[in-house]
């Protein structure tokens, strides 16, 4: 089941939150949560819930046991807790893609298993790994109650992808927490700024993205390639950060305060900006767990980068373009590093956008091309040396019959929504004009949302796969 779906905005959402309303206690809150979250999840393929349950118990008792035993015995515990949950990733995810390598290097025939990848493993298993890790350090006290874990395992406003929830996050609020008015409004305005975001912009910009790069690439002309890939660019934006809009939002309307995991990233003034603003719960955890940790048993900031961006490019799927797009922007991140802050900062603003727009959209375009023998015809394309010339019709065409849906995508990645709060803070005559405006507004953006999905063969959320 996705957010975007009708099925999930008028019925399923509805009956979760009349029955929440209608449980009085705390504990029976938290079980109705734990019930439609095993729905949501196992919606369509049943048998992965066993895994998400499996992982939940296990976990559990790893957080207990790092706690509980000290010494050799406490990194035993971790030890297993860390290769039970990388194994897991590496199995639903990755096995594959491992044994097609090693076949290719030394030329074996060992069969190449078909194992579906479990929808949000990556993202389930990452937040349970930060939770032993940090009951390991004693950052947070164990969970006693499974049943309160599990509730922070499934939680189905960020259970399929993201943003990575710490358990510190919302630790308090598991165990007691109100929806307030305020929390119903606010939730509900962000979840259809998400819908918005992915039905009106996102699925709107991927039929541009599919007639440029999904078909040909090759056959494109300098401008159509570079069209192609910016469209992308802004197709991938809306998508995850529309889905991140709708799972805070889910959050508030049951009482949780996810932290946020976008921030305007085209805004960035340099690429270590842009990673400080894009997917900020995957960044954090890297910096967090990753970036601290000596490499090969050396303590260095630079190799600590680099496996931190080695391991961003692996988490996004098993295919060499992601490796390659990991270490692209590792480079670039290490460039930035070794320049410092300081000279950074004397560059030109005007240089500085320049630059980071031009390696943000090629790092979009590696992204893309999980064929990877497309990927050198793509970066030939963006050149001079393209050999179907400078422009063509195509993307003339194709401008100007969605000369408006690409205005409305590029001004929707500036913080509009930082207007109407300054207009309210005026006066309470100017709030309740906004909070008017606002209800309206948000009326208009569902119903234009709903009429998109009547009939539409809805399209899952890019981030459905990491």
């Amino acid at each position: 089941m996705i957010f975007s779906s009708l099925i999930f905005i008028y019925l399923f959402l509805p009956i979760c939150l009349i029955g929440y309303a209608a449980a009085r206690e705390m504990r029976l809150k938290n079980m109705v949560l734990i019930v439609f979250s095993l729905i949501f999840y196992a919606w369509g393929e049943p048998v992965r819930i066993l895994l998400l349950l499996l992982s939940a118990l296990l976990n559990y008792f790893f957080g207990i046991g790092v706690r509980k035993y000290k010494g050799n015995a406490a990194k035993a515990v971790l030890g297993v807790s860390l290769a039970y949950n990388l194994g897991m990733i590496g199995i639903f995810k990755y096995s594959g893609f491992l044994m097609e390598n090693i076949n290719a290097i030394f030329g074996s025939s060992f069969p190449v298993p078909q194992i579906a990848q479990l929808v949000g493993i990556s993202f389930y298993t990452f937040q349970v790994m930060s939770y032993v890790v940090d009951c390991y350090w004693e950052k947070i006290d164990p969970q006693r109650s499974f049943t309160k874990f599990l509730l922070y395992v499934s939680l189905f406003p960020q259970l399929i992808a993201g943003p990575i929830v710490r358990y510190s996050t919302i630790a308090a609020e598991i165990d007691s927490r109100h929806t307030s008015l305020e929390d119903l409004s606010c939730g509900l305005t962000r979840f259809i700024i998400g819908l918005s975001k992915k039905v009106i912009l996102a699925d709107q910009l991927f039929r541009i993205v599919d007639d440029f790069l999904g078909g040909n690439p090759e056959s494109l002309s300098v401008v159509g390639t570079w069209y192609g890939v910016i469209i992308y660019s802004l197709y991938i934006y809306f998508d995850f950060s529309g889905y991140s809009d709708m799972a805070i939002g889910l959050g508030r309307l049951f009482g949780f305060h996810f932290n946020e995991n976008f921030n305007h990233p085209f805004l960035c003034k340099d690429i270590t900006e842009f990673w400080q603003r894009w997917h900020i719960s995957l960044g954090s955890f890297f910096r967090d767990y990753l970036l601290p940790l000596p490499i090969f048993g050396i303590r260095s900031k630079y190799l600590s980068l680099a496996a931190v961006w080695l391991c961003t490019g692996i988490w996004h799927g098993a295919s060499w373009n992601y490796v390659i797009w990991g270490i692209y922007y590792g480079i670039f991140i290490l460039l930035e590093t070794r320049i410092g802050k300081k000279k950074m900062k004397a560059i030109p603003i005007w240089i500085r956008h320049i630059y980071n727009k031009i390696v943000i959209i090629i790092g979009f375009g590696i992204f893309y091309f999980e064929d990877t023998s497309q990927l050198l015809p793509f970066l030939k394309n963006l050149t001079l040396f393209n050999p179907n010339g400078f422009y063509g019709t195509m993307e003339q065409v194709s401008f100007c019959n969605n000369l408006f849906l690409i205005i409305a995508a590029i001004i929707c990645t500036f913080p509009l929504l930082e207007i109407p709060k300054k207009i309210a803070a005026n006066s309470q005559n100017a709030k309740i004009t906004v909070s008017v405006l606002g209800t309206l507004t948000s009326a208009v953006l569902l119903i234009t949302s709903s009429i998109l999905l009547v009939d539409a063969t809805t399209k899952a959320f890019l981030y459905y796969r990491f």
